[in-house]
């Protein structure tokens, strides 16, 4: 069960493509990918949205980086931030990076993307390649001395990027077909187009495939007892091995693990009761085959009775897409039958009266009465419904604006103890939020150079005071960070203590 739940964490990295600011969340997450290593702050995400004429304020870019930061999709940042003023700091304290999780979910949306629709050719060069490089492989390794590391993981490397290359190709260009030819509306020209694709271009894949599964499934015979062996010549060195003392989890190679040859096996060899996948394929291509027979009885035996439409609409949207505004009305409704409406039974307003013959998209809505949209009923029945009581809801805010005063309060409280040498403690996230506050009030009220940069707070007993300290450099730490301020002291004080 815990391995579920981790799995089922990981599937809210994806959940930023069904959001309803999708758009929004789509173009933040290709400026994270743009490149190698991207550390960004929510400022410059407005800014770079800016240069692609897609509106955010800066309030609403904190909001979707905080969002992606708990998909799982970005990390915050450990960039460490130098700011010459508060307002510089607060734009700039908060940072992002993308994490591994979010960087891959957004590779293969992309890919989704830009080739969803697509016929995917199949890579069909790439079987002879597999075939002559398993064949090389399993005469070096049965040779005295085996293989080196270097050659091995190049020629295992070059395996299985063309057998991955060649199988996700497969399977593209299959289900394609499948889509295609689950329709039941293809016309003449399109059966033949279809007809010439299965017999001519997928006949002649598949009887290559035939003709070098058995090389391919001889040459790993051969190559089985040694795999072993082989596997732990790859495995030596490499990231695994660096990263084996740091606790670090590391996926390997394709081609670097028993499981990935089993697999490689199981595409061509019929093994443990399950079809291997060139068994499949044949039987696909079989399937494929029937299918475009039957539209070819469909074709042959259709009198125009429940035969497809198809042409007829595309005719009729491209005579729409060309119409102006009122002969594509006249069209619609004669086509579909639908007639304008009339609103009866309602006296019209008589300061906004309508003509029959206006449309309805720039006209105003008609206010219907309940009982007479429902129930028929011109007089309306029972009694009008009560005052919603919202002491419950009252009640709530009151006790979420204590909650809120108490932290202040324990935040003055907590700035108070610390006042004789602020740089000295680590002071809370609410503490640092409140001095941020009072800095930036004193900054409005005054100047530190002249000596009347002072701000108090009357409901918290709390002065605040900046002064000009040249050379002084001042450090507040805290859990959110930390802040620097140079040339300026911060003095905090009681307002009782200050005769106040």
């Amino acid at each position: 069960m815990g391995e579920l739940a981790d799995d089922l964490g990981r599937l809210e990295a994806f959940t930023y493509l069904t959001a309803p600011e999708r758009a929004t969340y789509l173009a933040i997450m290709r400026l994270f990918t743009a490149s190698l290593m991207t550390d960004l702050s929510a400022q410059q995400v407005v800014e770079e949205l800016a240069a692609q004429e897609i509106d955010l304020n800066l309030d609403t870019a904190v909001s979707r980086l905080n969002q992606l930061v708990g998909w799982g999709n970005l990390l915050p940042s450990s960039h460490t931030v130098r700011a010459k003023s508060i307002e510089e700091y607060q734009r700039a304290r908060s940072r992002y990076q993308l994490s591994p999780l979010g960087e891959r979910v957004q590779r293969h949306t992309d890919d989704v993307l830009s080739s969803a629709d697509a016929a995917r050719e199949i890579s069909r060069e790439l079987l002879g390649l597999i075939s002559s490089g398993l064949g090389d492989l399993a005469n070096r390794v049965e040779q005295p001395g085996g293989l080196d590391t270097g050659t091995a993981r190049e020629t295992v490397a070059a395996i299985f990027a063309q057998f991955w290359a060649f199988r996700d190709s497969v399977r593209d260009f299959y289900a394609f077909l499948g889509q295609v030819l689950a329709r039941y509306d293809l016309n003449s020209a399109e059966y033949v187009g279809f007809k010439d694709l299965l017999l001519d271009y997928v006949e002649s894949i598949t009887e290559e495939i035939v003709l070098l599964a058995p090389r391919i499934e001889r040459h790993l015979h051969r190559l089985w007892p040694h795999l072993p062996g082989l596997v732990q010549v790859m495995r030596d060195g490499g990231l695994a091995g660096a990263a084996a003392d740091l606790g670090v989890t590391v996926q390997r190679s394709r081609g670097h693990e028993l499981a990935d040859w089993t697999a490689l096996r199981a595409w061509f060899s019929d093994a443990d009761g399950r079809r291997s996948e060139v068994t499949q394929l044949r039987d696909a291509t079989m399937r494929a085959l029937q299918s475009l027979l039957a539209n070819a009885k469909r074709m042959m035996r259709s009198t125009g009775h429940g035969a497809s439409r198809r042409r007829e609409l595309l005719r009729l949207a491209a005579w729409l897409d060309t119409a102006d505004e009122e002969s594509a009305a006249d069209l619609y409704t004669s086509a579909f039958g639908l007639y304008g409406a009339r609103h009866l039974g309602i006296a019209a307003d008589q300061q906004g009266v309508v003509a029959a013959t206006a449309s309805w998209w720039p006209t105003p809505a008609v206010q219907v009465p309940v009982a007479l949209r429902d129930r028929g009923e011109r007089t309306p029945r029972g009694r009008a419904s009560g005052i919603a009581d919202r002491s419950a809801l009252q009640q709530a805010l009151i006790d979420q604006a204590a909650v809120l005063h108490e932290l202040r309060v324990a935040a003055a409280a907590e700035l108070l103890s610390a006042a004789a040498d602020l740089g000295a403690v680590s002071l809370s996230a609410p503490a640092v939020h409140l001095l941020l506050e009072l800095m930036a009030q004193a900054l409005g009220a005054g100047n530190p150079l002249l000596g009347n940069a002072v701000t108090m707070v009357v409901d918290l007993g709390l002065r605040c005071e900046l002064m000009s300290k040249p050379r002084n450099v001042l450090t507040l730490r805290s859990a959110a960070g930390n802040f620097i301020a140079q040339d300026i002291d911060i003095a905090i004080t009681r307002l009782e203590d200050c005769g106040g």
